[in-house]
């Protein structure tokens, strides 16, 4: 009886072990995720900053749109999210201009992965001024505002910010997360699209707890 009972005390204790480490191998710091140093200023107020590097062009951006909206319903009361167009070369500017006018004009949220649609899905170049002005006219905003908004020294501005922040984190592929500041995920680390979504959690649950030290 004692051999046996020590035999499952030690088949016990190793599962247990096993499965700790399979834990903790889950999200590990330099596969999955980085941790930026110095950690950088964050603008969200009192919750945990998730800045989105996307580009309306990308088509693993467009499929992880519906796993991050999931998880920013159920994270929003302590999750802040700053989308920021990526501009990896001039062709991409058109799509962050795109993007600043809708947030200027107050109709990102709800034209955001609209845009995403009728470019994978309906082949609108949406990438073009003038398909891109007859499309939000179509969609509720008068169309001599866009074009003006679209081409104000206001989102020129930003796009040049826009150009900053990813040269500050030296942004290399896209979708690409930033969590408060001082952690670096995305797609291509966590493994795939709904994979980087479980790191973000596990990422902001830990800039949580770092916060309470």
């Amino acid at each position: 009886m004692e051999p046996r009972g020590c035999l499952q005390k030690w088949l016990f204790a190793s599962v247990f072990v096993l499965l700790a480490g399979a834990a903790s191998a889950q999200t590990q710091p330099g596969r999955e995720f980085q941790r930026i140093e110095p950690q950088r200023p964050v603008a969200a107020d009192g919750r945990i900053e998730v800045i989105e590097f996307f580009y309306y062009g990308c088509p693993v951006c467009y499929e992880t749109q519906p796993f991050l909206t999931r998880w920013l319903g159920r994270a929003s009361e302590y999750v802040a999210i700053r989308r920021v167009p990526a501009l990896s070369t001039e062709a991409w500017e058109p799509f962050a201009k795109l993007f600043y006018a809708l947030e200027t004009l107050g109709q990102a949220d709800r034209l955001h992965w609209q845009v995403y649609d009728h470019f994978h899905f309906e082949n609108v170049k949406l990438n073009d001024e003038k398909i891109m002005a007859d499309w939000v006219a179509r969609n509720g905003i008068e169309r001599q505002r866009f074009v003006e908004v679209y081409g104000s020294s206001g989102v020129a501005a930003r796009v040049a910010q826009a150009r900053e922040l990813l040269k500050a984190y030296d942004v290399r592929a896209v979708p690409t997360f930033i969590v408060d500041g001082k952690f670096l995920t995305s797609a291509r680390l966590a493994g795939g699209t709904e994979q980087v979504i479980q790191v973000l959690d596990h990422l902001v649950r830990l800039a949580r707890e770092e916060r309470l030290r």
